[in-house]
C-alpha cells in the first residue's frame, strides 16, 4: 500500500523541514528528534525524500538507518516501502554468526549485504531491484561488523534470454562468485550443469523457489528460457520472463 501522500502532509512539520535543512546544509553534527516510534518511517522517508530533491552535491546520497536490532530494521524496512519506492530501500542485514566463532554466515545473508554494497558505488539505471538507493536500513549490530576493501566492486553474474554464454566461462564465473558446483541444486549459493543446461539457486533472492534453470538447444547457442526450479526433481517449473538475474 503506498503512502505517499501521508508522507506529503508529515514532512511539512517545521521539526522535520529543520531536520532537513540541517542534514543538507551539514551544520549540525547531531541533531534530536523525539516522537513516538510510529513517527521513525516518517521522519527517514522525509530526509531521504528532501536528499533526492537536494541540489547536485547532495543528490544521490542514500540515508543510514541504524536501528538496535534485525526486527526492527525489517520493519522499518516495510514500512519505508510504503513510503518511497519499495526498491529504492534496502535493508543491509547483520551475520548471524560471532567474529570468534568458526562459522560461515547463510549465504543468502551474504549475497544481500554484497548486492546492497554493490547499489551504493554502482547502481544501475535499466534496473529498478539494481538501481540508486535513498535508504539503507541497518542493525547497529551490522554495522560494527567488519567489511572487506572491495566487496562492491565484485561483479554480479546476470544472465538474459537470447544471450550467447559460453558454458565454461560461466562456470568458471560462478565458481570465482562463491557458488558451490554439485549435483543437485538443493540450497542457496550452489549450481549444476545438466550437459548444456546450467542451474543456480541465487544467493540474495528472498523466497526458496527464486532459483532458476537456464535453458538452450546446445553448447554455443543462445540462452532460449529462463525458468524457476522444481525442487523435488531439479527440474524447470515455470518460466521467469526476459531474464534470471
Amino acid at each position: 500500500m503506498s503512502l505517499t501522500g501521508l508522507l506529503d502532509v508529515v514532512a511539512s512539520d517545521p521539526a522535520l523541514v529543520e531536520a532537513a535543512r540541517s542534514a543538507l546544509a551539514g551544520d549540525r553534527r547531531h541533531l534530536d528528534l523525539v516522537g513516538p516510534p510510529a513517527a521513525r518511517p516518517f521522519a527517514v522517508a522525509a530526509l531521504a525524500r528532501a536528499l533526492a530533491d537536494a541540489s547536485e552535491a547532495n543528490r544521490g546520497r542514500p540515508v543510514l538507518a541504524v536501528t538496535a536490532t534485525g526486527r526492527e530494521a525489517e520493519d522499518l524496512a516495510a514500512a519505508l516501502g510504503s513510503l518511497l519506492p519499495p526498491d529504492s530501500v534496502a535493508e543491509f542485514p547483520a551475520w548471524e554468526t560471532l567474529p570468534h566463532e568458526r562459522l560461515s554466515p547463510r549465504s543468502d545473508t551474504v549475497g544481500r549485504r554484497l548486492a546492497v554494497l554493490r547499489r551504493i558505488l554502482h547502481p544501475r539505471a535499466d534496473d529498478p531491484a539494481a538501481g540508486p538507493l535513498q535508504v539503507i536500513v541497518a542493525p547497529v549490530r551490522s554495522v560494527l561488523q567488519p567489511q572487506v576493501k572491495g566487496l562492491a566492486e565484485l561483479v554480479p553474474v546476470s544472465l538474459s534470454v537470447r544471450e550467447e554464454v559460453d558454458l565454461e566461462d560461466l562456470v568458471r564465473r560462478l565458481s570465482a562468485a562463491a557458488y558451490q558446483r554439485v549435483e543437485l541444486v538443493e540450497k542457496r549459493g550452489e549450481f549444476a550443469v545438466r550437459g548444456a543446461h546450467p542451474g543456480r539457486l541465487p544467493a540474495h533472492r528472498g523466497a526458496p523457489a527464486a532459483g532458476g534453470v537456464l535453458g538452450r538447444r546446445g553448447r554455443g547457442d543462445p540462452l532460449l528460457q529462463g525458468r524457476r526450479p522444481a525442487f523435488a526433481g531439479d527440474r524447470p517449473a515455470r518460466s521467469v520472463g526476459p531474464a534470471l538475474p
